[in-house]
């Protein structure tokens, strides 16, 4: 087969994007449900992610799900599984890091890769490279990848987009401009509905216009990111990949939507109670300890109950956290309600190595306890998230996924992968000073 010439690739940046990811998962896990129509979200009552069979009939994103099943009954509706898609979405970027070390994982079903340099290393130009990572991934996950390579990520990104399902669209730069003259402007990454308004009042349409503007007419009429789009799409790299990762965090969230919506006060602060071990365990990962978090409970109605709370000192230890919000959570829960959501942020997060101690010894408390977390860290590495979870969380955790009136058992519940076993799934409730 013939290859571009090297000078069309003075960057080979490929970017790699699941197609109908979630719903791809599904049909990975069960070969029965191949050439169906298959959505998720039956957990939310709306269409999460949908097969390619199910978009042909018309199903969209966001549809509610009775009226999938008025119109169309034959399609099969699943609950979320998104420990599942996580360890798909893991092996994803192993997958192309076998390849190049510089991987950046840009969502759960997407990555960048940077190939530049590695003819020599793996015997083989750019565009053959790309190919074998698609068919590895194909091949080894079971199910489909449209791909994009060309010089810089927001071309790239224009050419995993080009054929879906299963594409692999190279993107030279001597044979942009006719891919940029098929695309419309607003269909660059990285311009919103706005930008793309305010771009066609000068009569820009294509992202070939865009491109083909003057530099001085671009460095007038837009800021910064929108001169670094122009850049890229000429073919000048400006979005490096970030092959490293995030190395801090200003703070960090959790959330959980869960059905059916519920009035017990229990079970609505055993969900709060799971979104605060969940925050813990990512700031314990990053080195970090907050001093000042809020939590919100979210009524049926879409209301918001909210409260923000100063802790004495800094810490990373869900005890801490849930002794507080225990004490405030009545402020928020309101009898005879109906809660669909809790969530909570930790702020005001700093390196948990340089935590003061304080006059009555409330640290050193809270410092034992983070010995403690690192053993039940260790667990939850070995044997699965949450195989040691707080008792305040044991109403939550031992509900079945989405169970009640719209829901069902994830599969994750059911089945596993080669190599998994049913003591990954094992819950065993830390009895610590929550309860």
């Amino acid at each position: 087969m013939g290859w571009p010439s090297i000078r069309s690739f003075p960057r080979a940046i490929m970017h790699v994007d699941g197609d109908a990811f979630f719903a791809s998962c599904e049909v990975a896990k069960d070969p029965s449900l191949r050439g169906k129509a298959v959505i998720t979200g039956k957990e939310r009552g709306i269409v999460s992610s949908m097969t390619y069979e199910a978009k042909r009939l018309g199903v969209k994103r966001a549809m509610p799900l009775h009226e999938i099943v008025r119109k169309w009954p034959e399609v099969v509706i699943l609950p979320s599984d998104y420990e599942t898609y996580s360890l798909f979405s893991h092996r994803m970027y192993a997958i192309v890091r076998r390849y190049t070390p510089m991987v950046e994982e840009y969502s759960i079903d997407e990555c960048f890769a940077d190939l530049t340099g590695l003819r020599r290393t793996l015997r083989m130009p750019y565009p053959a490279m790309a190919a074998k990572i698609k068919e590895d991934l194909q091949r080894e996950l079971g199910m489909t990848f449209s791909m994009g390579l060309s010089a810089t990520k927001t071309l790239a990104k224009i050419g995993s987009k080009w054929k879906k399902p299963s594409g692999l669209t190279l993107i030279p730069l001597n044979q942009s401009r006719s891919f940029l003259e098929n695309t419309l402007v607003g269909g660059v990454w990285g311009i919103g509905p706005n930008t793309a308004a305010y771009l066609q009042k000068f009569g820009i349409q294509t992202a070939f216009d865009f491109a083909s503007r003057e530099e001085a007419w671009v460095r007038e009429k837009l800021s910064k990111p929108g001169i670094e789009l122009w850049q890229e799409l000429n073919g000048v790299v400006m979005n490096e990949l970030d092959g490293v990762g995030r190395e801090t965090y200003q703070s960090i969230s959790k959330t959980k939507t869960f059905t059916p919506p519920s009035r017990d006060a229990k079970f609505v602060f055993s969900e709060l109670s799971k979104n605060i071990e969940n925050a813990c365990i990512k700031a314990r990962r990053w080195g970090l300890a907050t001093s000042k978090i809020v939590f919100f409970l979210k009524t049926q109605s879409f209301a918001y109950h909210t409260v923000e709370i100063r802790l004495s000192h800094a810490t990373s230890v869900p005890q801490d956290v849930l002794r507080v919000v225990s004490e405030h959570f009545p402020r928020a829960f309101k009898r005879g309600t109906e809660y669909r959501a809790t969530g909570v942020t930790l702020l005001n997060l700093k390196d948990s190595d340089t935590v003061q101690l304080d006059l009555f010894g409330a640290v050193i408390k809270s410092q034992a306890l983070v010995e403690v977390f690192k053993s039940v860290d260790a667990m939850c590495k070995k044997y699965g998230k949450h195989s040691i979870f707080l008792a305040s969380s044991l109403q939550t955790l031992t509900r079945e996924v989405g169970e009640g009136e719209r829901g069902g058992r994830s599969t994750a519940t059911l089945a596993h992968f080669r190599g998994e076993s049913s003591r990954r799934r094992l819950g065993m409730a830390f009895l610590g000073e929550v309860s």
